[in-house]
């Protein structure tokens, strides 16, 4: 190579933009596509909705026959949970969709190698996948409300609430795992994401109140982006409404497009060097 082809090189890498240009419609070719994949089987959907429904059968209704009502609420336990185990599975859907899911079309599928010559860019394949997460994580929460009002756990109307809800909350859970699958090198790594995944599941008053921990340790609860979109639902599911919801849904919004940044970036790094 000659001087003056390394230097015309040198300057066509250091001239590519850190995060490529999308539009709606490149996008949307990639959301068309996954979803011509997922319709041949609703397994997965299936499977998604499964486990949050063992849980509040297990849980909610099991231990709740023990709590009866939740102190300071006055609501059956199970009533009280219903609202924390669907947002958990808006949570869990798109997470697993932009970490275990693209992971594998990165590395065992190579999807990614056949799609990087049409058109569309890395910025459209990363919030295709994310739009595509947030949709599966909608229809696994709506599902979810659908067997709360069977099982008679209806508290509110603002139960309804948990819908738009359930869109923030995949869209700030998918973009995250899309940011933390761009640093995993094997799937070992995703231990890594149970590691911190399965604790704040435990401890982020999924299963009861705030004031169950000691003060010293509340504020540390309340940084967990799990808490926060516990609170997005919960609250309204049960008649209460105020405008400190408009913490989680800055708080959401912004991990969510950190997450978007951070993951669009890395994949253009990863996929174009």
């Amino acid at each position: 190579m000659t001087t003056t082809e390394a230097a015309m090189t040198s300057t066509t890498v250091s001239a590519r933009p850190l995060i490529p240009g999308w539009t709606v419609r490149r996008m949307l070719a990639l959301v068309e596509r996954n979803f011509m994949i997922y319709r041949r089987s609703v397994t997965p959907l299936l499977y998604a909705l499964v486990e949050p429904v063992m849980y509040l059968l297990t849980i909610g209704i099991g231990v709740g026959t023990l709590v009866g009502t939740v102190p300071g609420v006055d609501v059956k336990y199970a009533a009280y949970v219903a609202p924390a185990i669907l947002t958990t599975t808006a949570m869990n859907t798109a997470l697993n969709q932009t970490s275990f899911g693209v992971f594998s079309r990165i590395k065992l599928d190579k999807t990614y190698d056949a799609i990087l010559p049409t058109p569309l860019s890395v910025t459209d394949i990363a919030i295709g996948e994310i739009v595509s997460a947030v949709i599966n994580g909608l229809l696994t929460s709506a599902g979810f409300l659908v067997v709360m009002a069977l099982m008679g756990l209806i508290v509110s109307p603002g139960v309804l609430f948990a819908v738009p809800a359930s869109l923030l909350i995949g869209f700030a859970f998918a973009a995250g795992g899309l940011a933390v699958t761009t640093y995993l090198r094997d799937f070992a790594d995703f231990q890594y994401i149970q590691l911190f995944m399965l604790p704040m599941y435990l401890f982020a008053t999924t299963f009861y109140p705030l004031s169950t921990y000691p003060a010293a340790i509340r504020p540390i609860i309340e940084i967990l982006p799990l808490y926060q979109s516990i609170q997005l639902v919960r609250e309204p599911a049960l008649g209460h409404w105020s405008w400190s919801l408009l913490v989680p849904v800055a708080y959401l919004a912004a991990f969510g497009a950190a997450g978007v940044w951070i993951a669009a970036r890395r994949m253009t790094r990863m996929m174009l060097s």
